[in-house]
């Protein structure tokens, strides 16, 4: 009966998302404006194309480790002439990071699993000395440790498509917007992990670990949820602003429900 509780409980927070509303316009004025928009894109994209074709050609494989691990360099993941090649790029990540938050981590946390919830946030770990004698740097190995709502794994990759709505010369007003939204989810995903860490005992707060009182299961599972709710308005804030006025070639992100 607990446990029912404790669903139907999760169930209505998860009702809670806000779901922003696209702004309503002249269906005629904004087919024309897509048409344009994509002409523009086309013009660039061909004139452009031959020379990232050979770029992409000698740095691929580095770019795809690095982007994963955070390091990716921006410069090669703004401007509208690459929208294409970045969506194809980071858009299965960021697509998959959302089925997998509305989908198994909203599991973990109905069912208080605190390990399998620290372990769909654990984040890439540091270089150590033995993965210089492996010939990625043991990129591969670290990379398949991050969670699957991890920041390296689906943050990062939305903000690196995030970027591809600015110039290399001016951010865009999108692109800050959709920053903003990935901060908003960074910041409770971090506090999420150290409700996490309280409930594993890892972190029992105050000097030595005495001045503060241990928050009880429920508590812990109430404020877990809560925190669940914002995380899914922040990602559904972010899905509607990469939404907007995206091109029609494109497919939309679903929202968290």
């Amino acid at each position: 009966m607990m446990k029912i509780a404790v669903l139907l409980s999760l169930a209505t927070s998860a009702n809670a998302f806000v779901h922003p509303s696209p702004s309503v316009g002249s269906p005629t004025a904004l087919a024309s404006a897509v048409e344009n928009k994509h002409n523009e894109q086309s013009a660039v994209v061909s004139s452009t194309r031959q020379a990232f074709l050979g770029q992409v050609a000698t740095s691929s494989a580095a770019l795809v480790a690095a982007s994963f691990l955070g390091t990716a360099p921006p410069a090669l993941a703004t401007g509208r002439a690459t929208l294409d090649v970045t969506y194809r790029r980071y858009a299965p990540r960021i697509r998959a990071g959302g089925e997998f938050y509305g989908g198994d981590f909203k599991s973990l946390v109905a069912n208080n699993d605190w390990k399998g919830i620290q372990g769909a946030l654990r984040e890439v770990p540091e270089r150590q000395k033995k993965d210089l004698s492996k010939s990625d740097g043991g990129v591969a190995e670290r990379a398949r440790q991050a969670g699957a709502f991890s920041d390296a794994r689906v943050l990062v990759a939305a903000e690196l498509f995030a970027s591809a709505f600015s110039s290399q010369n001016a951010v865009s007003e999108k692109t800050r917007k959709m920053k903003a939204a990935i901060d908003k989810v960074r910041t409770t995903i971090a506090e999420m992990d150290q409700v996490t860490k309280r409930a594993l005992g890892e972190d029992t707060g105050g000097l030595f670990g005495f001045g503060k009182k241990k928050a009880s299961e429920a508590e812990l599972a109430k404020e877990m949820r809560t925190l669940y709710a914002q995380g899914g308005t922040a990602w559904n804030e972010y899905v509607f602003l990469a939404n907007e006025n995206l091109a029609l070639q494109f497919d939309r992100f679903e929202y968290v429900k």
